[in-house]
């Protein structure tokens, strides 16, 4: 499994500063952080090939006289499951710096509220099934020190990180894939319509879609000229994640299938398939 590697996290961090430093233990900021938001409260659906970005949302207040500047020092979310010394898996929003506003100055503290993004690239950062799951949020500090001046002939780099954990949580959850395919179509009032159609996930190690075998799907119909679905009867899921029912054709109007998703797919609504009853 891909781990929280602080490397790629501190190679964020330094590629703000064109910089590459080897690590070294920094100086604890006195930093305290508010709940992270990470998508809006709201699960986050990812395929097996397209990158999605995720909007962020923390707080953290800072000693007055300490600057995060983005160039020698570095303030970023991390996405994590497992134990924060030795995560499962990690995932880092470092790729710019936050957009951060002063909400509260006392004398000696200031507290920001800020917002930024994280980009999950299933391809690089989800291996399998296990990141379908609820991962902890936590926050990363870097700090970069740099003696480019070589008329001495020496030059020094130093860089710390300090990690907080346990500042909220986020859920993954794979995209589903959902048809339908109702046949005859046309087909003859009273006679038998069979409805076809397949349930399928992203499947992270395989980098595809797969079967999404026993789960329990709704076919709907909509009449010509009405506005809204209504459910017909329940599916389960077969081999190969199949789908097949038969309803007797009385009308105009469509049919799709509907999948209310589970803790670890997202729900999926197919497109609909428009039958001509004669």
């Amino acid at each position: 499994m891909r781990k929280l590697a602080i490397g790629a996290v501190m190679s964020g961090a330094l590629a703000l500063t064109g910089l590459a430093a080897p690590a070294a233990l920094a100086d604890s900021p006195e930093l305290t952080f508010g709940a992270v938001t990470v998508n809006k409260g709201k699960p986050i659906a990812v395929g097996t090939k397209a990158t999605v970005t995720v909007p962020v949302t923390y707080s953290f207040t800072r000693p007055s006289d300490f600057a995060i500047d983005y160039e020698t020092n570095f303030l970023g979310i991390v996405l994590y499951r497992g134990r924060l010394a030795d995560p499962d898996n990690g995932l880092e929003a470092l790729s710019r710096a936050p957009k951060c506003t002063p909400t509260t100055t006392t004398d000696t503290t200031v507290t920001e509220s800020c917002t930024t993004v994280l980009t999950v690239d299933p391809r690089e950062q989800l291996m399998g099934a296990a990141d379908a799951t609820t991962w902890k949020a936590g926050a990363f500090y870097g700090h970069i020190s740099v003696d480019n001046d070589d008329s001495d002939d020496h030059i020094s780099f130093e860089n710390g990180y300090d990690l907080w954990g346990g500042l909220g949580t986020a859920k993954l959850q794979r995209i589903a894939k959902l048809t339908v395919n109702a046949t005859p179509e046309p087909v003859v009032k009273g006679k038998t319509l069979t409805v076809k159609g397949s349930l399928t996930r992203a499947d992270w190690a395989k980098r595809s879609y797969t079967a999404y075998k026993g789960q329990k799907v709704t076919l709907q119909f909509k009449a010509k000229g009405a506005t809204a679905y209504t459910d017909v009867k329940t599916v389960t899921s077969g081999t190969g994640g199949a789908l097949s029912t038969t309803v007797k054709a009385s009308k105009d109007g469509s049919y799709r299938y509907t999948f209310a998703g589970t803790s670890t797919t997202a729900a999926k609504t197919s497109a609909a398939d428009y039958v001509d009853v004669k």
